[in-house]
Parts: C-alpha cells; sequence; structure tokens
C-alpha cells in the first residue's frame, strides 16, 4: 500500500474518532446540569409548572429519588429463600414510580388515555396532577417537597393518617428530598427563570 493511501487512511480514521458527538456527562446533582443534558426535560417541568403550578425543584427532587432520572425504573425483585423469583415489590414504574392503578386514575381524570409513564412529560404532568389533589385534600404545599413526598410515597390517606410516623426511613428519605429541592432551588436560580 502506498504511502499517500495509508496516510489519507490514516487521516480518515483520526478525524472520523474526533468529530462525535460529544456531550459532558450529567451532573444529577446539580439541577442546571441537568436541564442542560436534556433539554426536553425543562419543557415538561415547566409545561407542569405551568398547568398545576409545582415547582420546578419540587418535581426534580421527587424524580431524583423516585428513579433517578431513568425513564424505565422498576421497583426490585422479590425473591423467595433467595433465589426464586416472586415477582416485583409493586407495579411502579418510570420516571415518576406511579403504580398502575394510580396511573390509570390520572389517565380518566386527565383524558390523557395514551400517557407513557416512561415519558418525561407524562410523568411530570402526572405528578403535577397527584399533587395537586394532594394539596386539595391535605392542605401540603406544593413548594413542601418533603410532605408532599410522604403523601406521595403512603397516598393521600395514608399521609392523613400518619402511617409514614412508623418509617424513619422514610422519613429520612423525605427530608432529602426537602433538602434536594432546596438545593436544585438554589441552583436553578442562577440558570433559568422560574
Amino acid at each position: 500500500m502506498s504511502t499517500i493511501l495509508r496516510s489519507i487512511l490514516i487521516l480518515c480514521f483520526i478525524s472520523s474518532c474526533s468529530f462525535g458527538n460529544f456531550r459532558k456527562p450529567i451532573d444529577y446533582d446539580n439541577a442546571c446540569s441537568i436541564l442542560d443534558g436534556k433539554r426536553h426535560y425543562y419543557r415538561a417541568f415547566k409545561n407542569t409548572n405551568r398547568k398545576w403550578g409545582v415547582p420546578i425543584h419540587v418535581q426534580m427532587a421527587v424524580i431524583y429519588y423516585e428513579s433517578s432520572f431513568q425513564n424505565r425504573a422498576k421497583t426490585p425483585m422479590r425473591y423467595f429463600l433467595g433465589i426464586i423469583p416472586l415477582g416485583r415489590e409493586s407495579s411502579a414504574f418510570g420516571y415518576a414510580q406511579a403504580l398502575d392503578g394510580t396511573w390509570t386514575d390520572y389517565k380518566k381524570a386527565t383524558g390523557r388515555s395514551i400517557a407513557r409513564r416512561s415519558s418525561i412529560r407524562d410523568s411530570a404532568d402526572f405528578m403535577g396532577w397527584y399533587m395537586t389533589k394532594t394539596r386539595k385534600l391535605t392542605g401540603v404545599s406544593l413548594s413542601d417537597a418533603k410532605n408532599q413526598y410522604l403523601a406521595y410515597h403512603e397516598g393521600q390517606v395514608g399521609y392523613l393518617k400518619g402511617s409514614y410516623k412508623r418509617k424513619q426511613w422514610l422519613i429520612n428519605k423525605a427530608n432529602n428530598v426537602g433538602n434536594r429541592s432546596s438545593k436544585y432551588k438554589r441552583q436553578l436560580s442562577s440558570c433559568i427563570r422560574t
């Protein structure tokens, strides 16, 4: 093979390696990094904020703890004797980890029959619908990420009965949701107008 042809092939190979679509990794501890890396998330969160009044930072904090921003997130499998699969812990699925029955209620109530739990837009809208219901039934403010999360996890009736009070792990997680929401709010003030 001639030196010129070899040089051209090497140059083509090197240039194909260097012109890829490189994105910097998303830092899920930084709200601005999330929205910069996933621009459609911002549109979804902003639409939910306008429609339902749920602040963007609250939506983001709940999704972080529910699914780590994984669109097809599922609950862990249960096993008998550690080896025989018994199925998943619950039917929770998608960004919002909505249960089958609650998702069906949402679709009926909103007329969004083709909504998908794996869609950030639909999941954010679901959270807006659910949290607005929570505010009406319990009085919990839409900006109170901690108590909205407790009601989100336990259901509105469970929240009103105080079922979470016997679950220290859940109270700790709800505190983390509240703290992350506050952190995201501070971060978002530097990159978007809310």
